[in-house]
């Protein structure tokens, strides 16, 4: 990164405990560092309950840390905005909402024939087509997941974060919703901050992968991946790649 250029996120020093239940300080972040150039799609991966979930709550501005800094492009972090959207494992959809309603539901100015015209390009770009009237009972989960795409870019957001997002979709609708995703950051640049367990869902998408140490939690080790997309999961790059981010998590790869 040019020492010129302002990171969009700049993170230093942060810290994170919660009262434990018998009294006392439970450490979960300690002394976290690092920075996201503009238009880089990161991935955080970590053990579970390593305190992923705390970290993106801090990142995306629904919790304060403790200590250190958090800045988004040089200022300090302005708190949940349209500027900065979640899309998590748990959706978000509203169900008394159509798909179109949903998707008009975050602009400013409500809902105008205007509006609906953009919420159909954006029901159209993740292939939604057809269903803008359709209600969230009578869409399928891969289908619900693209709406909440569709509703996070709807609202040009600078950066997307994003906490396991496609966690609960079957292995094969997952990687659609990988390659969807992927699709439409092709065509309109974000910053992307992705929180997983994953190993292979960060290899596959990220320019750059931070692996977290188990609670209390910092930064263990860092990958880059100068690699175009599509990318092929199985190559031996990659296979060293993921034996290393294994390793780092505790994991040794059989022989």
């Amino acid at each position: 990164m040019s020492d010129k250029q302002t990171p969009k996120i700049a993170v230093s020093g942060l810290t994170k405990s919660f009262k434990a239940a018998k009294g006392g300080q439970l450490p979960v972040i300690q002394g976290v560092d690092f920075e996201v150039a503009e238009g880089e799609f990161v991935a955080i991966v970590g053990p579970s309950g390593c305190g992923k979930s705390t970290l993106m709550n801090i990142l995306a501005g629904f919790e304060k840390p403790d200590a250190g800094e958090l800045l988004i492009a040089g200022r300090p972090h302005p708190g949940p905005s349209p500027q900065g959207i979640v899309i998590s494992q748990y959706g978000s959809v509203f169900p008394w909402l159509t798909v179109q309603q949903n998707l008009m539901f975050g602009l400013l100015d409500g809902q105008n024939a205007a509006n609906a015209e953009l919420a159909d390009h954006y029901a159209a770009m993740v292939g939604l087509k057809g269903f803008e009237g359709a209600y969230p009972h009578e869409l399928s989960g891969g289908m619900l997941k693209r709406v909440e795409l569709a509703r996070a870019f709807i609202v040009k957001p600078e950066i997307l974060y994003l906490d396991e997002p496609f966690s609960a979709l079957d292995a094969l609708m997952n990687l659609r919703m990988r390659n969807e995703l992927l699709r439409i950051l092709a065509e309109e640049k974000h910053t992307v901050l992705l929180i997983t367990h994953d190993v292979d869902e960060a290899l596959y998408m990220a320019d750059r992968i931070l692996v977290l140490s188990p609670r209390p939690t910092r930064i263990q080790a860092r990958f880059e991946l100068d690699m175009p997309h599509p990318r092929r999961l199985i190559s031996p790059e990659m296979d060293q790649l993921r034996e290393a981010i294994l390793k780092e998590l505790g994991l040794e790869m059989p022989a």
